[in-house]
């Protein structure tokens, strides 16, 4: 399996997103420049967290107008899985990717620190190495992190069984608790927490390294057994 990591002007968590694809994983990965013309070689595509533009206008707002968007567009439309973190989470919002909006904490403050979630939905190809209601623990960096969506649309969330990550002790305001959803189809997640660091122990736990298993699982299962 081959990861593609999307670098923009002001991504500084790519190297944690390749890190954890190559050496915690053992898969494939490259870091892929945000001018490249086309994302067909790849399997699967991590947006990374930063400050894309450097935050300029809105969080993630100039990166998802960039041509390698739409090129995420193109493939996840042919279902192959994209998971946008942090940034890459605002990216895939602003692109309409996603469904909602990210806010300013609740606290106006940036935090970072150590989060417990409860996995919501454990039959993603992102969560089906965790077990249901599992609690986890991964690191959030953020200070536009407080997730929010109008009624129909939170109503549609729950319908699609699309919420997959819950705070335990929501840190940023966000509604009913959310830290990571789907799209309609399940190969698009963005979530707010980092599991590319917390992939090994030494980074203070590894209870993300699970998230980049079940996309290589699942993978491996409809490509690889022969589904």
């Amino acid at each position: 399996m081959k990861f593609a990591v999307i670098v923009f002007p002001g991504s500084n968590c790519d190297r944690d997103m390749y890190h954890a694809a190559k050496d915690a994983l053992g898969a494939e990965a490259e870091l892929v420049w945000y001018q490249t013309a086309n994302l067909e070689d790849y399997d699967a595509i991590l947006v990374p967290g930063g400050f894309s533009y450097g935050d300029y206008l809105r969080c993630g707002a100039i990166a998802a107008t960039s041509h390698i968007v739409t090129e995420i567009k193109r493939e996840a439309a042919k279902g192959k899985p994209v998971l946008g973190v942090c940034n890459g989470f605002q990216i895939l919002l602003e692109a309409g990717l996603l469904p909602g909006a990210l806010l300013r904490n609740k606290n106006l403050k940036f935090m970072c620190r150590f989060e417990d979630l409860v996995v919501e939905n454990s039959k993603t190809m992102f969560s089906s190495a965790y077990e249901e209601k599992q609690v986890i623990s991964l690191p959030i960096a953020h200070g536009e992190g407080n997730y929010y969506c109008d009624d129909a649309t939170l109503k549609q969330l729950k319908a699609n069984n699309q919420i997959v990550f819950t705070y335990a002790n929501n840190p940023n305001g966000s509604v009913e608790d959310i830290a990571g959803i789907v799209n309609e189809e399940g190969n698009v997640l963005g979530m707010m927490p980092h599991p590319e660091r917390a992939v090994e122990s030494i980074l203070g736990g590894d209870d993300g390294l699970n998230l980049f298993k079940s996309v290589l699982n699942n993978w491996r299962e409809a490509y690889v057994t022969g589904a």
